[in-house]
């Protein structure tokens, strides 16, 4: 039965994070959703400034802290081991929620190009942002990044399988093609309002941030390996491989 349950928690934790994923283009681009970047009710500038980069840092130091891996081998004494992925998922799918719900607009103008050629290939490149990050995930192992093939495995009675480092495919050019799809998608905006770009630049730098911490993670787990992969492999700027 625990094990059915733990199966259940990862599908439910899974369930919430795809909601949150499709909301996020929505609130990003103005579309469709009921509540997005620019809309609702605005306020004063500094209650919306002090609101908004609270809800920002508090999705980054949940989402930063809980990936480092002297906070997973202290969790882990809590959390059973094949959920630990899940649970972190679903706090993060949540976080996000939570900041769609009390995000306050901003909606002056910083720049409005829509109708024009530029404007249209913004828009074409944020679409292309938020399919080059779901790509990138399946590039490496989709479901083992968000929890489900650690309670499917548990599910089975089966050892959990090393996850093994991979350079497949976008992998080859970029370290990191799902961040790089974030970036491309936080800011191609053909309007681009101040919320938007509180947003866009305060993603930027905990992108950055988690980027430098996940790679000193990285050096100490694989070593000269990743070292060498360093080497050869721009950070976010996809080029061929460097040689010697």
């Amino acid at each position: 039965m625990g094990r059915v349950l733990a199966f259940l928690y990862g599908l439910i934790a899974y369930a919430v994070f795809l909601y949150a994923f499709l909301y996020a283009i929505g609130f990003v681009g103005n579309l469709v959703v009921p509540k997005s970047i620019d809309s609702g009710v605005a306020g004063p500038f500094a209650k919306a400034l002090f609101v908004n980069a609270g809800l920002l840092l508090l999705f980054a130091v949940q989402h930063s802290v809980m990936a480092r891996p002297g906070f997973k081998a202290w969790w882990t004494k809590f959390v059973p081991k094949p959920v630990e992925r899940s649970t972190y998922v679903i706090l993060a799918s949540l976080i996000l929620i939570i900041m769609y719900k009390f995000w306050i607009p901003m909606p002056a103008i910083i720049w409005d190009i829509s109708g024009t050629a530029f404007g249209s290939v913004l828009d074409i490149l944020f679409w292309v942002g938020w399919i080059l990050v779901l790509l990138a995930t399946f590039m490496i192992n989709h479901f083992e990044l968000f929890g489900l093939q650690q309670v499917f495995f548990h599910l089975r009675n089966k050892e959990i399988p090393h996850n093994k480092f991979t350079t497949r495919f976008l992998y080859q050019f970029v370290r990191h093609p799902i961040m790089l799809g974030f970036l491309i998608a936080f800011w191609s905006a053909s309007v681009m309002t101040v919320g938007h770009l509180v947003f866009s630049i305060a993603t930027t730098g905990y992108i950055i941030v988690g980027v430098l911490l996940e790679e000193r993670d990285l050096l100490n787990y694989l070593g000269d390996e990743y070292r060498e992969y360093r080497r050869k492999v721009s950070m976010f700027i996809p080029m061929p491989q460097r040689k010697g």
